[in-house]
């Protein structure tokens, strides 16, 4: 057994110069233990004039090795070297080891690898300069604690960074210092060495406070991005738990203060846009195929697909829904769920061909909060109402109904334009624009909720007589 010392924690050119010496030397990894710094001697220590003196003839390796090496040279893993070592004696023998993930040496080389590099950026991101006191010139220092040796590899991203600066960056094993020229290493410190504040740490604090918004919290992922292991150097880790702790009340300050119209050009553009998408829509045919594209809220990205309206494109009635339900989404067609049914039922009971209608939805997808495997129906909201009214537009100009009925209020609220009571606006027809007549009545979906019999009971009877009233409204257009 022979133990092999290195001077250094992370330099692959010492590293890589006795490698190739060892290797030149036949030496196996089972034959080589690696010591670094003031380790104890082992019992056979490999100076260099115990290696061999001239290189000698080796194999190639891979250039991706050579990369994997120099970031897992830089972790703090005490057998990095002789896994380094034990992958390049394996090269020599299959130079394809490197492109089989399952391989246990190249898994744990990427492991390493990729830790060094979240190291370093750690680094970039949570380095704190501070003021030095009494400097002739402005000086600045910083405290970092890596968990691994990535101070040297990391310093140039600094020189460039605040190139026109002097400053330094002490961490446990080794120190930075840039003279805004010339950047050199020296040992390490401790945090005692470093300034506790400076002038400018009030500012920077009331920079983050500004900047910090409190609708985009998300405390696990902050906490994951910036560890708590860190903020005990951070001058605003200070501000992070009353910012927290206050996120609620400033969020609905933020409501409050909020804009309640759009800006005029960002109506203009919304409106230009729903112009030029109008005109490639020349039919209901079109509508339907052109809905798979449609972007206009963001319930289409957790919906199966859009469920387009159906029925004859000559109907002289329409109804109209709130949105579809969870089976409808899955089968792309509007009322086919349990609400469906029972307006099915209604319809036959009413007297009303349920072939003669035309079915559709104030909104094309499906709103929902999942519960386990289950997705539980959600309402929709004036916006969604809002956005999808530009489909329902299309619906009734290609069909031009002659009687319109809202099932429920958001369905009235889209017909409408506005919110409405039904229990105040059913049993009369309402004159639209275009010429039309409204009808508002509940969703069948209403009576399938309603858990006291007596209730339901009562409920329904309204119900049928709201179809009644359609029916017989319908008997006179066919009548005259």
């Amino acid at each position: 057994m022979l133990s092999v010392r290195l001077d250094h924690l992370n330099d692959l050119d010492e590293w890589r110069s006795k490698a190739r010496r060892l290797l030149v030397a036949g030496l196996k990894p089972s034959q080589v233990v690696w010591r670094v710094g003031a380790e104890e001697n082992g019992l056979f220590e490999a100076g260099d004039d115990m290696l061999p003196q001239t290189d000698g003839p080796i194999g190639s390796v891979p250039r991706q090795f050579m990369e994997l090496a120099g970031s897992v040279i830089q972790h703090s893993e005490p057998e990095r070297f002789a896994l380094l070592y034990r992958m390049l004696w394996r090269l020599q023998q299959d130079s394809r080891i490197l492109a089989n993930a399952a391989d246990a040496d190249t898994g744990m080389l990427t492991k390493l690898a990729s830790a060094v590099r979240r190291d370093a950026h750690k680094m970039k991101a949570f380095v704190r300069f501070r003021a030095i006191p009494d400097a002739e010139e402005e000086h600045y220092i910083a405290w970092f604690e890596p968990e691994h040796y990535t101070l040297e590899a990391t310093a140039p991203f600094f020189t460039r960074r605040f190139a026109g600066m002097v400053w330094g960056i002490v961490t446990p094993y080794s120190s930075a210092f840039w003279d805004k020229e010339n950047l050199r290493f020296g040992p390490g410190g401790s945090k005692k060495d470093i300034p506790a504040e400076d002038a400018v740490e009030d500012d920077w604090q009331t920079y983050y406070d500004s900047i910090f918004n409190p609708a985009r919290l998300k405390v696990a992922m902050m906490k994951s991005e910036m560890p708590m292991k860190y903020w005990r150097n951070l001058p605003e880790a200070a501000r992070i738990a009353p910012l927290i702790r206050n996120a609620r009340q400033m969020e609905q300050d933020m409501i409050a203060r909020a804009a309640t119209q759009p800006p005029a050009r960002h109506t203009r553009q919304k409106a230009h846009k729903v112009e030029e998408e109008a005109k490639d829509i020349q039919s209901l045919s079109d509508a339907a195929e052109a809905i798979g594209g449609c972007r206009r809220c963001p319930l289409y990205e957790h919906a199966t697909q859009p469920v387009f309206g159906e029925g004859p494109a000559q109907a002289e009635v329409m109804f109209v829904g709130e949105q579809p339900g969870d089976q409808e989404d899955l089968a792309g067609r509007p009322f086919i769920g349990p609400a469906g049914q029972v307006f099915d039922e209604a319809m036959e009971k009413a007297g009303i061909d349920r072939s003669r209608l035309y079915v559709t939805n104030a909104v094309k997808h499906f709103k929902f909060e999942p519960r386990g495997k289950r997705r539980i129906h959600q309402k929709p909201n004036a916006g969604e109402i809002q956005a999808c009214r530009f489909w329902l537009n299309l619906e009734r100009d290609f069909l031009k109904p002659k009687i319109v009925v809202a099932l429920g209020a958001s369905a009235a609220q889209s017909l409408l334009g506005k919110a409405v009571t039904i229990s105040k606006m059913r049993g009369q027809p309402i004159p639209l624009e275009d010429g039309a007549v409204l009808f508002i009545t509940n969703h069948p979906s209403y009576l399938l909720r309603i858990p006291d019999p007596q209730k339901k009971r009562e409920e329904s009877a309204k119900f049928d007589a709201d179809l009644a009233l359609i029916r017989d409204h319908m008997e006179k257009l066919h009548a005259a």
